[in-house]
C-alpha cells in the first residue's frame, strides 16, 4: 500500500506560483477488445509487436497486458500491446485502443479525470477513430457526428460552419475542446487531417472541463501522433460536382529508444459542389510533435487551415410567425448569389508536458493560442409565407476571434486500506476575445426572393467592398473563465464498485467595449461571478460484463443582463446553472457492446415579465430522454455503430406561461442513426466491403406555440471499399460513397429557429497508397 500524499501537497503548494489552465486527457481503458477487420489494412493497429522501449506496468485499466485477472480475461480476450500509450496517471501518447471492428475507442479522454475506460465511466461518451472517418470519407466534425442519434447537426453542409444540438442543446463550434483545450479549435469548422479521434461526451461537464454553456454535451479531438512504425499515406479523391482532394499523412520516430515522434498531415481541396454555384476551397497542414521519456512527456501541435466559399449555402434564419413551414427545396438550388463569399483564416499552437513524480503520479501543464479571422459577404433570409416567399438582406461583418488557454493539474493513483483512489485536481484559465464592429463603408442591401426560384440582383446593384478585414476590427467583448476542480474516484470490493466525487469553483468575467465613435475601445459592460459546481458519479461492475453507472452533473453559463425596458435595467444576475441526472447500463459482449442511458437535463432561461416588467431567470426547459447505442463486431466480418434517441423535450416555464407544456422547437422525439459493413466472403470477393447507414430524423415543432412544423426525414447512404496491395508492394484501399441516395429533400435542422437544408445526392470517390 502507498500513501502519495507527498506530491499532491507539492502540487497544492505550486498553485500559487503557477497561472491557472484547463484540463483534458484519456485513460488505457479496461476490458479492451481489439479485434479489428482482416480488410483494414491502410491503418493497421500496433499489435503485431511489442513496444521498442520498455513499457511499465502500473496498477489500472491497462494492468491486464501485463498481470491478466480472471474477470478480465474472459471480457477482453484480444488485448495487444500498444506502443506509446501513456500511464495511466498520462493522457500524452497515443489515445486509448479501439474496441472490436475498430470504429470506436475502449477508451476516451474525461478533462480533469484523464483517461478512461468507456465501461468504468459514469458518463455517456463515444471516442470515434480516424478508421472510421477514413472509411465514411469524412471532412469534418459534421461528418461524424452522423453516427450518433444524440447528435443533430444545424448548420447547412454548404456554408462556412458547424454547429451542433446535443440531447435537444445547442452545442456551438466555440465549444469544441482540442486535446482538451478550449478556445483553441476552430471556431467555425473543424476539419480532420491530423485528427485521431473525435470524442463525444453527451451531457452537462462543468467538473469535468469548465468553461460556461455546454448544456447538451462536448466534443473533443484527439490529434494525430507518430506511431512506432513509420507512415507515408497520400489519398487523393472526388467529390461531386467536381471537387478534387489531396491528403498526405506522414509519421516518423526517432531515436535510440523511438523517444521521439514527427506527424505531418497536410491536404488540398477544392472545386464545385453539389449546390449550384458554390465552389469551395480549403487547405489544410498539421503539424504534431511529441516526446516519450521513460517519466517526462510532451507533445506540440500546430495547425493552419484556410477556407475560401463562393456562394455560400444561405441559412433560413427565420420564418414569419403562423405561417405553414415550406417544404424544403432540393438540396441543390442556391438562394445566395456568386458576389457572396466566406474567407477565414486559422492558425492555432497547443502543448501538453507531463512528469511521473512517482510511478503512478503526474503532473502535467498545458497551453496554447489560436486566431481566426473571417471576411464575408452574405444572406439572411426570414421565409414570409408558405409559397416560399422570402426577404433576404445581405451583410458584411468581418471579425475576428483569439483564444488562449492554460492548465496545470495532478493526478495520483494510491490506495487506503480496501480503497483505491484516482485523485485529480487542475486549475484553468481560459480567454476568449471578439473583434467585430466598427466604422463600415458599407451600405446595407435588402430584396425579396423566392426560396425555390431564387432572385438573384444584378451585379452592381449592391455592395461587395469598401469594409475593413477582420484582422483590423476593434475588440468588443472578452470572456475570461479561470477555475479550480478537485475529484477523487474511489474504488471498492475488487473493483467492481467506483465512486467519483468532486466539482469545480468557476470564475467568469465578461466584458463588452464600444467600437464606434469617440467612446471606440471603451468599456461598456461587466460581469463577473463565480460559482462551485459539485458533481458525482457512481459505477457498479454488476458482473465481469455488465456495467450500471449514475451520475449528477452541472454546467455553469454567464448570468444574464436585465434589459433597459425592464424595471430592474441593467441588473446582472449570477451564473444560470443547468443540471443532469443520468443513469444507464453498459453490456460488453467481448466484440460487441450495447449500452443504453436514462437522462433528464434542466435548463433556465430570462425574460421580461409583460405585466410587471421584471426581467428574472423565470423560464425553463426540461428534456427526458432515452439512448440505446451498439458498437463492435458481432460477427467476423460484420460490423455495427449507432442507435435510437428518444426525447421528450419540454418548455416547463415560458414568458407569462403563454406555452408552458408545449414541445421544445427544433428537438425530435426520435432520432435513428445505424451504420453497417459486411466484408464479403474471400471465395466471393476478396478485400471487398459494402457499407451502407440510415439516418432518420422525426418532425419538430418550429415555434414555442407548436403551431409551426417542419416534416421528418430518412436518408440513406450507400457505398463500398476495395482493400488490396498497391504498386509499392503496400497496402492500398478504394472507396466509393454515395451519400442520400434517394436525393430526398429535407430540412436538416430546425433549431434556433433557423431552417437549414440538407445536402443533396452526394457522390465520392477515393483512393490511400501506403509508401
Amino acid at each position: 500500500m502507498r500513501r502519495q500524499v507527498g506530491p499532491v501537497a507539492l502540487f497544492v503548494t505550486t498553485l500559487g506560483v503557477l497561472p491557472f489552465s484547463e484540463i483534458a486527457s484519456a485513460q488505457t481503458p479496461t476490458n479492451s477488445s481489439t479485434t479489428l477487420s482482416p480488410v483494414e489494412v491502410v491503418a493497421p493497429q500496433a499489435r503485431t509487436r511489442a513496444p521498442a522501449r520498455t513499457q511499465r506496468t502500473t496498477a489500472g485499466p491497462r494492468r491486464a497486458v501485463a498481470q491478466p485477472r480472471a474477470r478480465e480475461a474472459v471480457v477482453a480476450p484480444q488485448v495487444f500491446p500498444n506502443p506509446g500509450l501513456p500511464p495511466q496517471t498520462g493522457t500524452v501518447g497515443q489515445p486509448p485502443v479501439p474496441y472490436a471492428g475498430g470504429q470506436v475507442a475502449t477508451g476516451a479522454r474525461l478533462g480533469l479525470l484523464g483517461n478512461a475506460s468507456i465501461f468504468n465511466t459514469p458518463f455517456n461518451i463515444t471516442g470515434y477513430t480516424s478508421k472510421l472517418m477514413a472509411d465514411q470519407g469524412a471532412r469534418t466534425i459534421a461528418d461524424v457526428a452522423l453516427n450518433d442519434p444524440s447528435v443533430r447537426n444545424d448548420a447547412p453542409p454548404f456554408s462556412e460552419r458547424d454547429s451542433f444540438f446535443i440531447r435537444g442543446f445547442s452545442v456551438v463550434n466555440l465549444d469544441i475542446a482540442y486535446d482538451g483545450l478550449f478556445y483553441l479549435a476552430n471556431p467555425r469548422r473543424s476539419f480532420l487531417e491530423g485528427i485521431e479521434r473525435v470524442e463525444i461526451l453527451k451531457g452537462p461537464s462543468a467538473l469535468l472541463s469548465g468553461g460556461t454553456a455546454r448544456v447538451g454535451g462536448t466534443i473533443n479531438l484527439i490529434p494525430k501522433r507518430a506511431e512506432d512504425d513509420p507512415i507515408t499515406r497520400w489519398t487523393t479523391g472526388w467529390i461531386s460536382n467536381s471537387q478534387f482532394t489531396n491528403h498526405i499523412d506522414v509519421g516518423r520516430r526517432f531515436g535510440e529508444n523511438k523517444e521521439w515522434g514527427v506527424r505531418f498531415n497536410g491536404s488540398y481541396r477544392n472545386g464545385d459542389t453539389p449546390l449550384d454555384m458554390n465552389t469551395a476551397e480549403v487547405g489544410v497542414a498539421a503539424l504534431g510533435l511529441d516526446y516519450r521519456g521513460e517519466r517526462f512527456r510532451a507533445s506540440l501541435d500546430l495547425n493552419s487551415s484556410n477556407q475560401n466559399i463562393n456562394a455560400p449555402t444561405s441559412l433560413f434564419n427565420s420564418a414569419a410567425a403562423g405561417i405553414v413551414i415550406p417544404p424544403a427545396p432540393n438540396g441543390r438550388i442556391n438562394t445566395s448569389n456568386g458576389a457572396e463569399f466566406v474567407d477565414s483564416r486559422y492558425k492555432m499552437v497547443a502543448g501538453r508536458a507531463e512528469y511521473d513524480l512517482l510511478p503512478d503520479t503526474t503532473m502535467y501543464l498545458a497551453g496554447g493560442g489560436s486566431i481566426y479571422n473571417e471576411d464575408f459577404l452574405s444572406s439572411s433570409y426570414q421565409i414570409t409565407n408558405s409559397n416560399g416567399n422570402a426577404i433576404n438582406s445581405l451583410a458584411i461583418q468581418p471579425q475576428e476571434l483569439q483564444g488562449f488557454t492554460g492548465e496545470i493539474g495532478l493526478r495520483s493513483k494510491f490506495r487506503t486500506g480496501f480503497i483505491g483512489h484516482q485523485f485529480n485536481i487542475s486549475a484553468v484559465e481560459a480567454n476568449n476575445d471578439l473583434h467585430r464592429g466598427g466604422p463600415l463603408n458599407y451600405t446595407p442591401f435588402s430584396y425579396a426572393t423566392n426560396i425555390y426560384n431564387p432572385v438573384r440582383p444584378v451585379p452592381g446593384t449592391f455592395q461587395t467592398s469598401g469594409f475593413a478585414r477582420s484582422d483590423d476590427r476593434p475588440l468588443l467583448s472578452s470572456l475570461t473563465a479561470r477555475s479550480v476542480a478537485i475529484s477523487d474516484t474511489l474504488s471498492f470490493l475488487d473493483e467492481r464498485l467506483f465512486l467519483t466525487l468532486g466539482g469545480r469553483w468557476q470564475d467568469i468575467k465578461l466584458r463588452g467595449f464600444s467600437v464606434n465613435g469617440p467612446t471606440a475601445g471603451m468599456e461598456t459592460s461587466r460581469y463577473h461571478k463565480g460559482r462551485f459546481s459539485p458533481a458525482v458519479g457512481a459505477v457498479i461492475r454488476a458482473t465481469d460484463r455488465l456495467s450500471i453507472y449514475g451520475n449528477y452533473i452541472e454546467s455553469l453559463d454567464a448570468g444574464p443582463t436585465a434589459p433597459a425596458t425592464a424595471v430592474n435595467a441593467n441588473t446582472v444576475f449570477a451564473p444560470t446553472v443547468s443540471r443532469q441526472q443520468e443513469a444507464g447500463v453498459k453490456y460488453d459482449f467481448g466484440t460487441v457492446a450495447v449500452t443504453a442511458s436514462f437522462f433528464q437535463i434542466e435548463q433556465p432561461s430570462a425574460f421580461t415579465d409583460p405585466v410587471s416588467r421584471i426581467f428574472s431567470v423565470s423560464g425553463l426547459q426540461r428534456n427526458r430522454g432515452m439512448e440505446l447505442n451498439v458498437f463492435g463486431e458481432p460477427i467476423q466480418g460484420v460490423r455495427l455503430l449507432g442507435g435510437i434517441a428518444l426525447i421528450d423535450a419540454k418548455l416547463v416555464s415560458t414568458l407569462g406561461g403563454r406555452f408552458d407544456g408545449n414541445d421544445a422547437p427544433g428537438v425530435p422525439v426520435t432520432a435513428l442513426n445505424l451504420y453497417g459493413e459486411y466484408d464479403l466472403p474471400h471465395w466471393m470477393a476478396p478485400g471487398v466491403t459494402l457499407t451502407g447507414r440510415v439516418i432518420h430524423t422525426g418532425d419538430v415543432y418550429y415555434d414555442q406555440a407548436n403551431t409551426q412544423r417542419v416534416s421528418e426525414w430518412t436518408r440513406v447512404d450507400l457505398g463500398a471499399r476495395y482493400a488490396f496491395v498497391g504498386p509499392t508492394g503496400k497496402p492500398a484501399v478504394l472507396r466509393a460513397i454515395v451519400e442520400n441516395v434517394a436525393d430526398n429533400n429535407y430540412y436538416l435542422s430546425a433549431a434556433r429557429g433557423f431552417l437549414a437544408v440538407g445536402a443533396p445526392r452526394t457522390y465520392m470517390l477515393s483512393a490511400t497508397f501506403n509508401f
